[in-house]
């Protein structure tokens, strides 16, 4: 009896090693290439087992997982917003004090009192020509009018107390009175002399030398602009004529120096011309730096409609059905927690910038579709990219 229970406990102790299953680092310590080799099948093996049960799970959740089927969208809340249509038209920077000063007297240019770029101030003297002896005589001149003065005075004070002719009274007023018109005369010819700015600005350039003889109206001396004060021209089409008015806003571009400023027209002609069916406008720039100088070409944005509250898309998200219709999609979710892109009509308004006015079909909170649009049909299953929207 005692050797049949020692003969079985061998025997389980056998068993049980022998169905322990050695790990593959007590394999690679033994050293025993055909038990490596035989673990390595037995773990690809096992390995292509699990691989295919895997493609099976994966098969069987692609089936019945619909939003694995489900188109990737980017889709944003619409909002009500500004939105401003602007036509462009062609103008012209110019300043009404851009002029050139040209001699009002014949003779030699004795003075040149300023230089190009210098900033001057209204009134004051830029070049003074040789009056050939006309300041002597008006000073002679003023000398016999104070003369005639004093004694008309003094006639007149004698008139007064009914002393004296009528005759001598009047002789004296005339003489005076003649005596003072010549000494205005004389006065205004030798002012010619002076050359003086009649607005405030820069002296864009000398065109007389000092010691020169210029010639009355026809010898050009210097340019004065004044640079504060600029505008842009430009010819609008006779079709806008009822949406441009005295204040309407503009947005200017000068591509030369690479900048758009903020303007209003503020004058409108009130003739169209018979030529090219246009009428002309002028718009106030602000010119703070100085930058803009006359006669740069100018982009002119003219706003001619304006909507406080309307729904604005891009572009790119309007196709055209069979029909010729506009149209557009929404995400819309569904009770069963999924989604859909839902095909809405629309109808469009003005279009500015990439961007279409939509003044039918869209409305604020609506979830509209603006990226994976152009793929998409009626009632296919969506899936949101990023599950928090934007606002448009």
């Amino acid at each position: 009896m005692k050797n049949i229970l020692s003969l079985a406990f061998v025997s389980l102790l056998l068993i049980s090693c022998g169905g322990k299953e050695e790990s593959v680092e007590q394999i690679i310590e033994n050293g025993d290439i055909t038990a490596m080799r035989a673990k390595k099948t037995e773990l690809v093996n096992e390995q292509n087992a699990i691989k295919a049960n895997i493609d099976s799970l994966n098969a069987a959740i692609d089936k019945l997982d619909v939003k694995k089927k489900a188109a990737l969208v980017t889709a944003v809340t619409l909002q009500d917003t500004l939105f401003k249509h602007y036509f462009e038209v062609q103008g012209n920077v110019d300043t009404d004090q851009n002029i050139v000063l040209y001699a009002e007297y014949t003779g030699v240019l004795t003075q040149l009192y300023v230089k190009e770029g210098q900033r001057v101030a209204k009134g004051q003297r830029l070049a003074k020509i040789d009056d050939g002896g006309l300041g002597s005589e008006l000073a002679r001149q003023e000398a016999q009018t104070a003369l005639a003065k004093t004694t008309f005075e003094r006639q007149k004070r004698l008139w007064d107390q009914k002393i004296g002719s009528e005759i001598t009274y009047l002789e004296a007023k005339t003489n005076y009175e003649a005596m003072q018109a010549a000494t205005n005369q004389l006065r205004s010819r030798v002012a010619k002399t002076v050359i003086t700015a009649p607005f405030s600005g820069i002296v864009d350039n000398t065109m007389a030398d000092q010691g020169q003889v210029v010639n009355a109206g026809q010898t050009g001396v210097l340019r004065l602009v004044n640079l504060s004060d600029m505008y842009v021209e430009a010819s609008i089409p006779e079709a806008f004529l009822g949406k441009v008015n005295q204040g309407t806003e503009v947005k200017i571009r000068l591509a030369s120096i690479g900048k758009t400023y903020d303007g209003e027209i503020r004058q409108v002609g009130n003739f169209v011309s018979p030529d090219n069916r246009t009428f002309d406008v002028k718009i106030s720039i602000p010119n703070p730096d100085s930058a803009i100088k006359p006669n740069l070409i100018a982009t002119v944005m003219v706003n001619d409609y304006t909507a406080e509250n309307a729904i604005v898309v891009p572009e790119n998200v309007v196709q055209q059905n069979a029909m010729g219709n506009s149209i557009t999609y929404v995400y819309e979710e569904q009770a069963d927690g999924t989604a859909i892109a839902k095909q809405v009509q629309i109808e469009e308004g003005y279009s500015d910038d990439q961007r279409v006015e939509i003044t039918s079909g869209l409305e604020a909170g609506d979830r509209l579709i603006v990226e994976g649009v152009r793929s998409l049909r009626d009632g296919q299953a969506v899936e949101l990219k990023d599950q928090s929207s934007n606002n448009q």
